[in-house]
């Protein structure tokens, strides 16, 4: 009985991605030992028949907090920003748990080791957005040339969630936590602090952007406890360009010591104007090497 699962969601639009991030995970020999299972929140037949070849379970994702279907509109996928906080309840039969977006691919197993170990002891494993080469973590709106008027994402969603401005403020210029990659054992305190934030942003902010907030009130309001991975743990492109390593035909982080991308995860998009990588497989992008060569890559697996 395998101990360990690893966790994704896909709707139709996103099954190419879901298939890739499937694909790099057994390109290890390693993931023989880690279970696949898979939400569905849109798929077609066809495409839960060519998984269910693939992976170890397939569930279809449910609201597991309900929310008004005016929020929903129709986007069954916005399941994601719910369900991915009730994983033991789907998946009952797993110690540990890592959550990986299907826009996400593993490049390094050492990165999924990382996370399964982050999480002893009921802790959450999970990586800030912050980093070497980050340059604006919160955007600010001057008044007067003195006044600023915060506008840090936790901030934003905080304030439209109405949560309330003391909780708002502590979050303010806490250093962002996504979500798109985390890991928590199956008797951890987290999901229960996560599944009541959650309800609690769920009342009145937006669905999509809720868990993150979630999680972030989690962390740095209900002080659970987290070991913080490194960004290379869960590499999001749109916020910073990996470089290429010629020599390991590999991507890496663009700065010295340029450690191997462990996860790359492609959230907001790639774009080459109104065309997204995550989308357009064909979409190509220019990204330095290390040999200082501008190179034209997909930042998809297997491209």
């Amino acid at each position: 009985m395998k101990k360990n699962v690893i966790v994704s969601l896909a709707d139709s639009n996103y099954f190419e991605l879901l298939n890739e991030l499937i694909d790099s995970i057994k390109q290890f020999q390693e993931s023989k030992d880690v279970a696949i299972c898979i939400l569905d929140a849109g798929l077609s037949k066809e495409q839960i028949t060519k998984l269910s070849k693939k992976v170890d379970e397939i569930k279809t994702a449910e609201w597991d907090i309900q929310v008004s279907q005016k929020k929903v509109k129709g986007q069954e996928w916005l399941k994601s920003q719910v369900s991915r906080a009730f994983l033991p309840k789907y998946f009952p039969n797993y110690e540990k748990y890592l959550w990986i977006d299907c826009d996400a691919w593993v490049n390094d197993w050492n990165s999924v080791e990382l996370y399964f170990k982050a999480c002893d002891d009921g802790k959450l494993g999970i990586t800030q957005t912050l980093g070497p080469g980050y340059k604006i973590m919160s955007k600010v709106n001057w008044l007067f040339g003195k006044i600023a008027i915060i506008k840090s994402q936790n901030f934003k969603h905080a304030v439209k969630s109405k949560i309330g401005l003391s909780k708002a403020r502590k979050l303010a210029f806490a250093p962002h936590i996504n979500i798109g990659v985390f890991s928590l054992e199956k008797n951890s305190p987290g999901w229960t602090s996560w599944q009541k934030n959650l309800k609690e942003t769920l009342k009145e902010g937006n669905i999509f952007g809720s868990e993150g907030l979630a999680i972030n009130m989690s962390v740095y309001i209900d002080d659970l406890e987290t070991e913080f991975l490194p960004l290379n743990c869960n590499w999001i492109a749109s916020n910073l360009l990996p470089k290429f390593d010629e020599n390991k035909n590999t991507f890496v982080e663009p700065y010295l010591p340029n450690y191997k991308i462990g996860i790359m995860h492609l959230a907001a998009g790639i774009w080459d104007g109104d065309k997204d990588m995550r989308l357009d497989k064909e979409v190509k992008i220019k990204i330095e090497s290390t040999k200082k060569n501008l190179l034209s890559k997909s930042l998809r697996y297997g491209s």
